[in-house]
């Protein structure tokens, strides 16, 4: 039995039958064979050492170490060759029909073309993602993991990473490619209410790396409800335990992807000096009754009581903005410790998507690292906090008309855009990190064309 993915055959023998396992199994053969006593000891000596060569060469091409440039003893830039870089290609999809950079650069006639390819993606079940990891270092090779630096300035710069995921586990599983470097730091968040299956490749995949690791406390993540916060504030204290070294934090959730390099996403950190980004406003009216009278949690959902709610402490009114953050480490550090955060942490715990305030609340605190004054001067939206791209239908039309973003060319899911291939070439010419949503079920060339573009950038132009 065999599945396509990404190009790739995958079979179910596949991760027993690797070159090394074969090559080294065949030597053995040989030498049990050709040897005969009193010659034995020193032949199969002999054929050990050969075997254990065979296995180490191995190890070394399906691992894409990085070979050893003689210009190191120079002082100069490691590199790396071109023989390894075009290992870590992604390959070719849908018969090589697909011009990704005509696609990128909004050309109408190659967008037409992959518009037949929409309904064209395999999704791989939980079962491929279980099998391929029997065998990691087979796992990183055919998926194309980087597992070693491009660039030794950006080792200095480790990123702690929380993804919050129920479910798509190919699609979590891209996201975790797209962003995967060595020196970075990955906590999942799996809803303690996905099924047994999801969460058994989940641990699979995880177990094929020594810094991507499943929260040690699981929520059941309620819609709008405090578990969403609570499941990045179980990862924010088990990354902190876990690495002492990182600088920022990001959470995700598994439709997210990067649309710029990790070098550029460094780049931009660094660029933050210790601050926060963040989108950070005055909340509206309509959204002042998420917080007037206590929600409680049943059944899974969320209900409104009839119990008024004490105003904010600290705060003359709460902010909103984002579930999603760029944090500095001593920012997540201060939630836990300082008492005025705390209490803002403690109070809205029974409002309504304390995801969407937060955040914003926390970071107008005079005190809080990174902080950004209380006045409206300087409000932060999501058109200009770099954290998140999203497009919502009722913003989206003829932005020479006032809209604040083209048409999505996908479709719409709970008023947001599920990227197609046409925004592709809007969105790579935004200031944002990272964008919401992709789909490969939705649109699979848009995956695909971001997925490929980030690495060829990532590989030749940094």
């Amino acid at each position: 039995m065999s599945h396509e993915l990404d190009g790739h055959k995958v079979t179910d023998g596949m991760q027993s039958r690797t070159f090394c396992s074969f090559a080294a199994g065949r030597t053995k053969d040989f030498c049990r064979k050709t040897c005969r006593y009193p010659a034995r000891v020193s032949c199969l000596i002999m054929s050990s050492c050969i075997v254990v060569a065979v296995l180490q060469t191995c190890i070394y091409i399906f691992t894409n170490q990085k070979p050893q440039n003689p210009e190191e003893a120079d002082g100069e830039k490691k590199s790396v060759s071109l023989l390894t870089y075009s290992k870590l290609e992604l390959p070719k999809l849908f018969n090589g029909v697909i011009n990704c950079t005509a696609i990128i650069q909004g050309n109408e006639t190659e967008l037409q073309k992959a518009k037949q390819y929409k309904n064209a993606s395999f999704i791989p079940d939980h079962s491929v993602f279980i099998k391929m990891t029997k065998n990691c270092t087979y796992f990183l090779q055919m998926r194309k993991y980087i597992t070693f630096p491009l660039i030794e300035e950006d080792e200095d710069f480790p990123i702690a990473y929380s993804i919050v995921i129920h479910q798509r586990i190919d699609m979590f599983e891209r996201l975790l490619r797209s962003i995967y470097m060595a020196q970075h730091i990955y906590c999942i968040h799996v809803d303690s209410k996905s099924d047994s299956s999801f969460k058994a490749a989940v641990q699979a995949i995880t177990s094929c790396f020594p810094n991507v690791f499943i929260a040690t406390r699981l929520e059941a993540v309620t819609y709008a409800s405090w578990s969403r916060v609570q499941a990045d504030l179980n990862c924010m204290e088990e990354l902190l335990r876990r690495h002492l070294t990182w600088k920022y934090f990001i959470n995700l959730c598994g439709m997210d992807l990067p649309i710029v390099t990790d070098h550029e996403l460094i780049e931009q950190l660094k660029a933050l000096k210790g601050r926060n980004n963040m989108e950070t406003t005055k909340a509206t009216t309509l959204k002042e009754k998420r917080w007037k009278f206590k929600f409680v949690v049943k059944g899974g959902k969320i209900f409104k009581t009839n119990i008024t709610k004490d105003p904010i402490p600290i705060l003359s009114s709460p902010f909103v903005g984002s579930a999603y953050i760029i944090v500095s480490r001593k920012f997540v550090e201060f939630i836990f410790t300082d008492q005025n955060a705390k209490s803002i942490i403690k109070w809205a715990q029974d409002t309504y998507s304390p995801d969407e305030l937060i955040w914003a609340s926390l970071q107008r605190l005079s005190e809080a690292p990174g902080f950004i004054p209380i006045n409206h001067m300087y409000d932060v939206t999501d058109v200009n906090a770099k954290v998140r791209l999203v497009k919502w239908s009722y913003l989206e039309g003829n932005v020479h008309n006032g809209r604040l973003y083209p048409p999505c060319t996908g479709i719409h899911r709970r008023a947001i855009c599920i990227y197609g291939a046409g925004d592709l070439h809007w969105i790579l010419h935004q200031q944002h990190l990272f964008a919401n949503k992709f789909d490969t079920k939705v649109d699979p060339v848009a995956v695909y064309c971001l997925e490929a573009h980030l690495r060829h950038k990532t590989m030749y132009e940094h």
